[in-house]
């Protein structure tokens, strides 16, 4: 090596550190990872930065800092510095009624909304609305989005869209739909964006009498929306296409003319297809009017928060986003995380990362417009993997997780962008803090106004039980997650079960997971007897035998105990569901993401698991004074 070649690369080794791309890290078990070099030149490359260096280029590089700035906070209603409340979590295409078309949807939502104020609840969380692919409805992970600046049209209630008439719908199929025991997204798309066309093509013969479903109305939505609407309903409009000729519906697998959003093919099809953009668009339109009717909706019938919305840490490689906007992240790269106990192989989730580049100048931030997206309509916002503002793990393309590295982004100006719409929104934070969390995040968290993220199942134990102090009060709790089983299928070990019989672990690790469950329900049986819920001769329930209903209920008011502002409850927990939402790391072996609740929205007030554990929420954590958020119909700040 000449020295001009050493010289450079400690000049490229000195960016790379400079940038916040981390030479080393510590796993979850303490372990200093070396982060190979070829995985750092990727990511300098991902960057902009090639084999040269330009002279001067480190020293006018300022390097990530994990500091709030001075004055920076979070909106926090009120409400919560008094009391504390509680909230039902749920995935909203899960609902089941008598009258949707084979998905929850903004309708079932509204019911359930009047459904869970009544039982004494001030929030509903549920999974990340984000636009997915209408011409591929199989793609149906909500955590693995095409833009998060739009909605997912397949949540619309049809039948509340003027001008509907049942005669637009296959009955027969919409019956078959709505009673299957998972989401049939494929055939929903089909019954929903059927009749949606009928209902475009006699919009656009008339104009109704409300205002707000007027064409000038249409016309001012599609202003505001401006570059990034037309940019997302061209790509719509051409991903239908594509898909009927036998291409991907993500752009990676179009010919290569379309895979330019700027290229003349592409303006052709964009003056040629001006009315199917346009449907999209309007379907946009829709979609948020239907949701600003559910936030009314959710405040007026007493939800002191409203709706809790949940963000996704990226975006998929090939959907409208990274298309339209190929300058805003880092191409070539995926987040994961790394390996460790729990996954030795790491995980790729298959987003790509935000360029941090894109993110420094608050003028133009596109972070604040993405989260803004959501806050428009979220009392609450929850951030997936919230570490995100300060690292991620990244992954080059085509390599595994046990090549990729850390790499830090502007914090200060992330969580500037993030507090200054949350004020505006007045939207609180919930950040999910779970896994790596690097040293001295929380506290960062909790200066900014950040809510953290507490799981029991996951929480220290000792003999007497879990700590209930140790959860912190600026946070909110639950027992899981989306990712875990529910309550029923989690104390039965079911989790462990079905990986063991799709190979994914072996019968002696198996077994000593089997081990390690039976000591944390010991340690969750031991709180409830401690803290007088449950007798002390109460006997350890066996591996394979199902909850019982006052271990169940006498769980959920040890929840609901904790000094968290916030607690959540599995809408599956309270009615007893058993089976997983979502297995990470399983594709076709598992339907993840399509289950649907086995209990009518309607029948929910009836449902005797439903109403005792929710009672006993109710009961723990009573009602505070009713707070009327700032969401009015038009879904601003600045309206009550």
């Amino acid at each position: 090596m000449t020295n001009n070649q050493a010289e450079n690369e400690i000049a490229i080794d000195r960016l790379a550190e400079k940038l916040g791309i981390q030479a080393t890290y510590e796993d979850l078990q303490g372990v200093v990872q070396e982060v190979p070099r070829s995985t750092r030149l990727r990511l300098l490359q991902a960057l902009g930065f090639h084999d040269q260096v330009p002279r001067g280029s480190v020293e006018n590089r300022q390097t990530p800092r994990l500091e709030v700035p001075e004055g920076t906070k979070c909106y926090l209603p009120d409400m919560l510095q008094e009391k504390r409340v509680w909230g039902i979590s749920l995935q909203l295409y899960e609902l089941r009624s008598s009258r949707n078309h084979g998905i929850g949807d903004f309708e079932d939502l509204k019911n359930f909304c009047r459904i869970a104020a009544d039982a004494g609840a001030d929030f509903i969380g549920l999974n990340p609305l984000h636009a997915l692919f209408l011409s591929d409805p199989s793609r149906c992970s909500p955590y693995s989005p095409s833009n998060r600046l739009f909605f997912n049209p397949l949540y619309l209630a049809v039948d509340n869209v003027p001008g509907f008439s049942e005669d637009m719908i296959d009955q027969k199929m919409a019956a078959r739909l709505r009673y299957s025991e998972t989401v049939d997204y494929v055939g929903v798309a089909d019954v929903k964006l059927a009749a949606l066309k009928t209902l475009w093509q006699r919009w656009k013969g008339s104009d109704p009498s409300n205002p707000r479903f007027s064409s000038s109305a249409f016309r001012d939505f599609k202003t505001a929306g401006g570059h990034d609407l037309c940019g997302h309903c061209l790509f719509e409009a051409i991903s239908g296409q594509m898909t009927e000729k036998g291409y991907g519906s993500g752009w990676l697998d179009w010919p290569q003319p379309f895979r330019d959003c700027q290229s003349r093919e592409v303006q052709d099809f964009a003056t040629a297809y001006e009315e199917d953009v346009d449907f999209h668009a309007w379907l946009q339109w829709l979609t948020t009017l239907q949701i600003e009717e559910v936030v009314t909706y959710a405040r007026a019938v007493g939800l002191g928060i409203g709706l809790y919305f949940d963000f996704a840490v990226g975006d998929v490689p090939d959907g409208s986003s990274t298309w339209s906007r190929s300058d805003l992240v880092l191409r070539g790269m995926h987040i994961g995380a790394p390996p460790d106990a729990f996954s030795a192989a790491g995980q790729d989730w298959g987003l790509v990362p935000l360029s941090p580049a894109q993110l420094t100048d608050q003028s133009t931030s596109h972070y604040k417009k993405l989260v803004g997206a959501s806050m428009s309509f979220a009392g609450a916002l929850r951030l997936d993997h919230a570490m995100s503002l300060w690292q991620l793990f990244l992954i080059p393309e085509g390599e595994t997780p046990a090549t990729g590295g850390y790499m830090r982004y502007p914090f200060p100006e992330m969580i500037q962008s993030l507090a200054e719409i949350s004020q505006v929104q007045q939207t609180l934070i919930v950040g999910e803090d779970l896994g790596n969390v690097p040293e001295g995040f929380r506290p960062a968290m909790e200066k900014a106004g950040i809510l953290g993220y507490r799981v029991l199942y996951f929480e220290d134990y000792d003999d007497q039980g879990f700590n209930l102090e140790a959860i912190p009060y600026h946070s909110l709790a639950c027992l899981s997650t989306h990712d875990l089983s529910p309550l029923a299928g989690w104390w039965r070990s079911d989790d462990i079960s079905l990986e063991e019989s799709l190979g994914r672990i072996d019968p002696q690790v198996a077994l000593q997971l089997r081990s390690e469950r039976q000591k944390r329900k010991r340690a969750l049986l031991q709180g409830l007897v401690h803290i007088g819920l449950l007798p002390s001769d109460m006997v350890i329930p066996t591996d394979d035998e199902a909850i019982a209903p006052e271990i169940a209920v006498g769980l959920h008011r040890l929840l609901a105990r904790v000094s968290s502002m916030l607690v959540t409850a599995r809408l599956s927990d309270l009615i007893g569901e058993s089976l997983a939402t979502n297995i990470p790391g399983t594709s076709s072996e598992y339907p993840n993401w399509q289950l649907k609740l086995k209990v009518l929205v309607e029948d929910l007030p009836a449902n005797p698991v439903y109403r005792t554990i929710s009672a006993a929420l109710s009961e723990e954590r009573p009602k505070p004074h009713r707070w009327l958020g700032p969401h009015s119909l038009s879904g601003g700040a600045d309206q009550a």
